[in-house]
């Protein structure tokens, strides 16, 4: 590896561990917030614990799998991903990159519950707008819209959630003491108080770091795909056991995209082409890292297309819901070739998220303790809104989708303070939902900006 690659590569891994690190306490001070406020763990414990916890989450993913991470870096242009090599992909990376960490920390120091998986997506989307502009290319929105739905109806779901347990617990609990907020000085609640916030604080830890984990698993391995791309264009793990099973799929959907429903469907066509060059690869051979460096980027470059085409031709209205369930395993099948993450990325980003979350939680804590609602936070209404994000956060993962564990818990303790009538404070709500509502243009426009000023020279339409 030349001196300047290796340069390169240090300070992409250094900014987005960075991202990471400031997502551990920008993020993850939600985590924490009703168990420092209620005093339920002194706060060098508490922040030390959902550190370990988080860690724990990230870790998760090496069994549960990364379809968070793939998610987030398919929200750039497959054209993008593929010529990822060189400056054009150095830039896009590092644009993406710094306006995160940016606005991240800009959000953090005026103590705002701004989302870093909003800001992330922001990012990405900018540049790849961006690229689509310049390259005269379409950028595929479906992709974007599917991410940001599951992003907006979060919050909305946190806040209705929230609201329905807390009002389950007036209903079923009878211990008063569970309604009022927390004395002043150092007095901790009741035991079995403690043991439910420290519980759902737990959980909410694990589920943040399985799943905002993922998305600086995602670009750790875009950028090792893009400078080194000799060890990490294909998955090593792909044996021959692996081959002969994707072979069978990519027969299978070939035999569908052969059928006259797909008939005159462009990308029915294109996607048949591609999967007959990959079989092509696929054939010859008993394992992937075996293969020449060459015929490793072209398996990378048709896979992606291939999987990008098989998408749109599945949505084909003639098309019947079996064919389109082959097509879908076919697609699944044959990006495992290509998506895979290495297990000391996992490590890395655990120990970013895990030592950011032990460092700058106070900002927010107070924020959510004390500046969303008129009153302050009483036991059950942290109770409730963590169990919500806890929840909520945990289906996405099941769905391997992205979701915001501070939109989630801010709008749960919104949720609470409406069904308790304890009111909101308008000027801080008035000023979460200002962060919420610029961050997704305002970091779209800066890395769409970065991007056109460092890289607009390296794009050709």
């Amino acid at each position: 590896m030349e001196l300047a690659t290796l340069f390169i590569l240090i300070v992409c891994l250094a900014i987005a561990l960075g991202f990471e690190f400031v997502n551990g306490f920008h993020d993850t001070a939600n985590a924490v917030a009703t168990v420092i406020y209620t005093r339920s763990m002194k706060p060098t414990h508490a922040v030390i614990w959902s550190g370990f916890v988080n860690f724990l989450g990230v870790l998760f993913v090496l069994g549960a799998g990364a379809g968070v991470a793939f998610k987030i870096v398919g929200l750039l242009p497959t054209d993008l991903q593929v010529n990822a090599h060189g400056p054009l992909g150095i830039w896009a990376i590092l644009s993406i990159l710094i306006v995160a960490v940016l606005w991240n920390l800009a959000t953090w120091y005026v103590g705002l519950p701004a989302s870093s998986s909003h800001t992330l997506v922001g990012s990405i989307a900018g540049v790849g707008l961006t690229w689509a502009y310049l390259a005269g290319k379409e950028y595929n929105t479906d992709k974007l819209f599917d991410t940001l739905k599951g992003l907006a109806l979060a919050p909305l779901l946190g806040f209705g959630l929230a609201a329905t347990i807390f009002i389950l617990f007036k209903v079923l609990s009878k211990r008063p003491e569970f309604f009022k907020e927390p004395p002043k000085g150092d007095t901790p609640p009741p035991w079995w108080i403690r043991l439910m916030l420290i519980g759902t604080c737990t959980g909410v830890s694990w589920f943040h770091g399985s799943n905002d984990g993922q998305k600086g698993i995602g670009l750790v391995m875009l950028i090792l795909i893009a400078l080194v791309p000799g060890q990490y264009t294909v998955n090593p793990a792909f044996d021959a056991a692996k081959i002969e099973k994707t072979l069978v799929l990519i027969e299978s959907g070939r035999d569908v995209l052969a059928k006259p429903a797909f008939a005159g469907n462009k990308k029915a066509e294109e996607a048949a082409e591609r999967l007959e060059k990959i079989d092509h690869i696929l054939e010859e051979s008993t394992s992937l890292s075996a293969l020449p460096h060459a015929e490793q980027e072209t398996l990378r470059v048709e896979i992606l297309k291939a999987a990008s085409a098989i998408k749109k031709a599945a949505k084909d209205e003639d098309a019947s819901a079996a064919d389109k369930k082959v097509l879908v395993d076919t697609e699944k099948g044959i990006k495992g070739a290509v998506e895979f993450v290495a297990i000391w990325v996992i490590v890395a980003v655990a120990l970013a998220l895990g030592i950011g979350t032990m460092v700058g939680w106070k900002r927010i804590v107070v924020t959510v303790g004390e500046k969303i609602g008129k009153a302050h936070l009483t036991y059950a209404q942290g109770a409730a809104a963590e169990l919500t994000a806890m929840i909520t956060i945990a289906t996405a993962d099941y769905m391997a989708a992205p979701v915001s564990t501070t939109h989630i818990l801010s709008s749960g303790i919104a949720g609470t303070m409406a069904a308790n009538r304890s009111g909101l404070q308008g000027k801080t709500v008035r000023n979460i939902l200002i962060a919420w509502v610029l961050t997704l243009p305002v970091t779209i426009v800066l890395s769409g900006l970065l991007f056109w000023a460092t890289a607009g020279r390296y794009i050709v339409k």
